[in-house]
């Protein structure tokens, strides 16, 4: 079993730890070490054991805040896998039905006639420019 010497506050602890989690601790080590220089900053020295204690206390207030901000979280999720599991039941929508409008007979009568008429103009133009 590793022993480890973590620095907390100033202060060296001698510490076993389970083989290969030897980085585990370290990085606890360092956030415990965070949060007592923060006290040291604001309180100055003070006991060993007053100091773990308040060290402990501030990160356990912080996973606190991280755990209720977690489980908000998995309920949104939660409400929006419901919303998805609610669109994906529903039926899928009726088809948008899209009128066309007619063309009235008149305009495309117009239009025949005005067809009929360029190319009797076109024709003469032909004739004219043969001749």
């Amino acid at each position: 079993m590793p022993e480890l010497t973590i620095h907390i506050g100033g202060r060296g602890f001698e510490v076993s730890c389970q083989d290969g989690e030897q980085s585990y601790l370290q990085s606890a080590a360092k956030m415990l070490d965070d949060e007592a220089q923060v006290l040291s900053d604001q309180i100055g020295r003070m006991p060993e054991a007053r100091m773990l204690l308040m060290a402990g206390l501030l990160l356990a207030d912080k996973t606190a805040a991280v755990e209720d901000r977690i489980k908000i979280v998995e309920a949104e999720l939660a409400e929006r896998d419901a919303e998805l599991a609610d669109l994906r039941a529903a039926p899928a929508p009726e088809p948008e039905r899209i009128e066309v409008p007619v063309v009235p007979p008149l305009v495309t009568d117009t239009l025949a006639e005005l067809a009929a008429r360029a190319e009797a103009m076109a024709a003469q133009v032909e004739e004219k420019v043969a001749q």
